[in-house]
């Protein structure tokens, strides 16, 4: 299928690994140029070879600031004035007991997931509509409505998300301008990965064996029974940047293997 996004140009924050990383891996594939950032100039340059590696046609580029705080998206916006389509997937997680949690692991998680799509969004969204077309995603979480009790700091965030996603939706009615979240259940991202492994190797099994315990202990609601693959979440993100999703608006999609018990 032809995503129509030859002609497009797309900012994906936090994108030098896991699902950030393969959200911009799939939108080069479907011919869009894309700009990644990562904190680091290593990682952002490794993620650039790695994607020309796999794609020598790719039109791929990237920007090392850290979009967590004003001043690196201050350095964004000088480096990358417009865009078409922006997917904020920049976010933090760290599971912590909630009597544990303090007032700056409070702010900075908020900040980090939640203020810094408000700051990216706020700053590309008028050209969208400007230009009567464009695209706003923001990479939500299933535990956004099924709030995880060992990261309740993690799951407000990405309620936090849904809201806004929705009220800027709204802002765009009767337009060429969508925005939409996408909320993945458990993915096996770098950080799920080296997570799995450390437990595997300090309980002396098998990675398999972790994960099956995982989902049976920790989220039995699963319908796949695994964790999905980074590339299972960029397919459906990158069908919502596609001219061909113009009637999804104000939606927050599942790609969350059926953790959810719910039919809408």
């Amino acid at each position: 299928m032809d995503l129509k996004l030859q002609d497009k140009s797309a900012l994906v924050s936090g994108s030098t690994a896991g699902i950030g990383f393969a959200i911009a891996q799939a939108l080069t594939q479907e011919g869009a140029s894309v700009t990644i950032s990562g904190r680091s100039e290593q990682r952002v340059t490794q993620a650039i070879d790695k994607i020309q590696q796999s794609n020598p046609s790719a039109k791929i580029s990237g920007v090392v600031a850290d979009l967590a705080t004003r001043e690196g998206t201050e350095q964004l916006f000088q480096q990358v004035p417009t865009i078409d389509i922006l997917v904020n997937n920049l976010g933090l997680y760290e599971p912590k007991p909630f009597s544990d949690i303090s007032d700056e692991d409070w702010f900075n998680i908020f900040e980090a997931n939640v203020l810094s799509g408000v700051r990216l969004s706020r700053y590309y969204l008028p050209g969208m509509q400007e230009r009567n077309w464009g695209r706003v995603i923001f990479i939500s979480s299933e535990s956004a409505v099924q709030i995880p009790v060992e990261m309740i700091h993690y799951g407000m965030t990405k309620t936090a998300q849904l809201a806004i996603s929705r009220g800027l939706a709204e802002a765009t009615a009767g337009t060429g301008v969508t925005v939409n979240a996408v909320l993945p259940g458990p993915t096996r991202s770098e950080g799920v990965e080296g997570f799995v492994e450390q437990v595997a190797k300090e309980r002396n099994v098998d990675v398999a064996t972790v994960e099956t315990e995982f989902f049976q202990s920790l989220r039995p609601t699963s319908l796949l029974k695994r964790f999905a693959t980074t590339e299972e979440v960029a397919a459906m993100v990158v069908y919502l940047c596609s001219p061909l999703a113009s009637a999804t608006n104000g939606a927050a999609l599942r790609v969350d293997g059926g953790v959810v018990r719910s039919i809408i």
